[in-house]
């Protein structure tokens, strides 16, 4: 039983990550219906500028401040908004009414286009770089049991976005034009949503969350470095189809539970090495089964 519940603990921090990712992939799917395969280099890059940002900020608020990581999050975030609605603004947006695989071969090769930039050695450079420590990790007794502050604060992160989310998409005028622009972009414009407006406020918004995700993996990663969001992007991948995708507790509860099922499997001796295997196993098993996903729902299409 501790074994078990050792496990759910690690698992839950795991999958908090994944969620986060997973959210920024349904959202803008949720709105443009497609998939923006650059969101997983978003994240290399949030936690590239915390990399570079931290000593500057650690000058002014004091090493490992609770006020210089809430700092070192907001920064990131902006930036990686900012780069989220360039790549739309260049790459996707002259492609809107183009076929859909035109946009998704575009996404590819953006997600190439930042990865292999960012190896250069007068960017970032192809080797690992250590992250700077934003917080002090300590360890919390459970009995036989333990608990990582880090994962608290993932987990906690995770939820608090994912209200915050919630409450942007239904409560708020946004988040109303982003679901008329979801349903029918024409009749929104017809009815004077500023439909590109609302898709670069999509893709800034998902990409602060991968900016924030991926400053949570690189703190509790060994180093950084151009690929780190490759692997952690296809799984979130995963979780947004595995929890429906466009649903934003799907995505959410998607992340959840590949990451319990990923550390489960990595903790039973003959499966660790099995873990992308058993990631994409599930998600070729929802495609079969359930497509839309454990939360999303069946739509018929007029043709």
């Amino acid at each position: 039983m501790d074994w078990f519940l050792q496990q759910a603990i690690n698992g839950l921090g795991l999958g908090a990550i994944y969620a986060l990712i997973a959210l920024g992939y349904t959202m803008v799917y949720g709105v443009l219906r497609f998939i923006n395969f650059a969101h997983s280099d978003v994240l290399m890059l949030g936690a590239f500028t915390a990399l570079y940002v931290a000593p500057q900020i650690e000058k002014v608020a004091g090493a490992e401040s609770p006020v210089g990581c809430v700092m070192v999050f907001v920064v990131a975030a902006a930036v990686c908004a900012c780069i989220g609605m360039l790549i739309e603004r260049l790459a996707y947006r002259p492609l809107r009414n183009r076929p859909k695989l035109a946009v998704l071969i575009t996404a590819i090769g953006v997600s190439l286009l930042i990865e292999y930039t960012a190896q250069n050695e007068k960017v970032f450079g192809s080797a690992p770089q250590p992250f700077p420590k934003l917080l002090s990790d300590y360890e919390i007794n459970l009995g036989n049991l333990v608990v990582s502050s880090n994962d608290i604060l993932t987990v906690g992160v995770t939820i608090v976005l994912l209200v915050a989310m919630w409450w942007i998409v239904q409560k708020t005028r946004v988040g109303t034009a982003m679901r008329a622009v979801s349903y029918n972009q024409q009749a929104a414009a017809l009815m004077g949503v500023p439909v590109d407006k609302i898709i670069s406020f999509t893709f800034g918004l998902g990409s602060a969350l991968a900016a924030i995700a991926g400053v949570l993996y690189a703190m509790k990663a060994p180093g950084i470095e151009p690929l780190m969001g490759v692997q952690p992007g296809l799984r979130a991948f995963v979780a947004a189809v595995l929890g429906g995708i466009g649903n934003l507790p799907g995505a959410v509860l998607g992340g959840f539970l590949l990451g319990l099922l990923e550390t489960f499997a990595g903790g039973i001796p003959g499966l660790s090495n099995y873990r992308d295997a058993i990631a994409f196993g599930i998600l070729i098993l929802i495609l079969l089964l359930k497509p839309a996903g454990l939360l999303g729902r069946s739509t018929i299409e007029k043709v």
